[in-house]
């Protein structure tokens, strides 16, 4: 949420629920939010005017400099608004309050109450809810309705040096496919079209259920659900890969040919210390298997700068392999350096500008070859889920694009007209770097 002016307007009692951070966090504040619903308590999301009676709940972000940051900025305006009689209560909960609860305690006297990540049946306990079982798999969504982010396990078992998600998350823990699955068809039966698989680790799933990698039968089970036409795996994780998932990806069709895998570095140097469990040439032969058994798949990886010990020659070393691999989709961080992490024993020994710059000429090397990619689909037709409209043009994206990190395809809304949550076809006319335009062809 960016920091924006909120209006004072009297107003019956309700909750405001204001989510920071990750997909994560926009589920567990859905669940909340449906939760409260059941209740029987008003419930919004983000409310830009606010009551002198609403109770406001924070779901926080913890994990980089600037999501804390963000968040304790957020928690301070609406404690500010409290002290001058403009809302009724303020209640932390979240990866911050989780990680930093004691220091927030002290330094933020005036919030009424902090929970954690695992805390929901007894927040809700603080504002006289009672946590209803029968509402699992029941949320209030923030996403259009057509699409939702689906999250199947918590927390994460991974050992990586510079995260602090086992921190604020807990162990992994993976949610029953029947579960699931019910929760699906509730999706579907409300128009749900587009299912965003997330977890801190996607390719850890069933480990602890069912004793082995179990992603390929949810995938099946979950592409069997009536209604649901996109299924879309984000935050894989490439040591102990399931190859047998990318099977399931070419059998069914409404299993999105995209897989986002966070690889973070090429260097074995920086691969190491970062505790990835994989090497340079095992991640080279990894993406290249993916390619060849997926050949159309859109792959998507993030990338830090500016780990503990990053040479030049390290940096250079990604930035060629960047160039050479030709990823589809690409974010990129710069190092934050993080208490009680593994990696916060080393030195934090790249200037935060160098951390900057390295970031930067990763984004331009991708810009570039985004480019590329995106002129290559000029002249083919792609089916588009339509998300919305938006300045004289419908805004939708492909199977190769997952909403806001990735491209967009725009539609002159003066020439066509298509219906926000409906798959049309579209002729791509022209392309810049990251967004295509095009016409919808009958």
């Amino acid at each position: 949420m960016k920091t924006k002016n909120i209006k004072s307007v009297e107003s019956q009692p309700r909750i405001n629920v204001v989510t920071l951070g990750c997909s994560k966090n926009i589920y567990d504040s859905e669940v909340l939010m449906g939760q409260l619903k059941g209740n029987a308590f008003d419930v919004v999301h983000e409310a830009e005017k606010v009551g002198k009676n609403d109770i406001v709940v924070i779901n926080t972000c913890g994990f980089i400099d600037n999501a804390k940051q963000e968040s304790i900025d957020t928690i301070l305006q609406y404690s500010e608004l409290k002290e001058q009689g403009k809302i009724g209560k303020v209640i932390v909960t979240g990866c911050l309050s989780e990680r930093y609860k004691p220091e927030l305690e002290a330094e933020i006297t005036n919030v009424d109450s902090w929970f954690g990540t695992n805390d929901l049946q007894n927040l809700l306990r603080s504002v006289g809810a009672n946590y209803k079982h029968e509402l699992i798999g029941e949320r209030m969504l923030t996403t259009p309705s057509h699409f939702a982010y689906f999250k199947i396990a918590e927390g994460c078992n991974r050992p990586c040096s510079f995260c602090a998600i086992p921190l604020m998350r807990g162990k992994h823990v993976s949610k029953p496919i029947d579960e699931l699955v019910a929760e699906a068809k509730s999706l579907a039966k409300n128009g749900t079209k587009e299912l965003i698989l997330i977890a801190q680790d996607l390719t850890y799933y069933g480990l602890d259920l069912y004793s082995k990698r179990n992603l390929d039968e949810l995938l099946r089970r979950l592409s069997d659900v009536n209604g649901i036409e996109w299924i879309r795996l984000q935050y894989a994780y490439p040591s102990g890969f399931p190859m047998e998932i990318l099977d399931a990806m070419n059998e069914r069709e409404n299993i999105c040919k995209y897989l986002d895998m966070p690889l973070q570095h090429i260097s074995d140097d920086m691969l190491k210390s970062m505790r990835r469990g994989i090497t340079k040439q095992k991640t080279i032969d990894l993406v290249n298997q993916i390619r060849d058994k997926v050949p159309n798949i859109a792959l998507r990886t993030t990338l830090i700068t500016g780990y503990p010990g990053e040479t030049e020659q390290d940096f250079e070393e990604m930035q060629q392999w960047v160039e050479e691999t030709r990823f589809d989709r690409l974010g990129c961080f710069t190092y934050s350096h993080e208490e009680k992490t593994h990696a916060h024993s080393l030195v934090d020994d790249v200037p935060d500008e160098v951390k900057q710059e390295r970031s930067d000429a990763i984004m331009e090397i991708q810009q570039g070859i985004s480019m590329e990619k995106n002129q290559q689909k000029v002249g083919k037709v792609f089916k588009v889920l339509i998300d919305k409209k938006e300045q004289g043009h419908f805004v939708g994206r492909t199977e190769f694009d997952s909403p806001e990190v990735d491209n967009e395809v725009l539609i002159d809304a003066n020439r066509d007209y298509a219906t926000p949550g409906t798959f049309v076809q579209v002729k791509i006319e022209s392309a810049e770097d990251f967004d295509l335009y095009g016409q919808i062809v009958k």
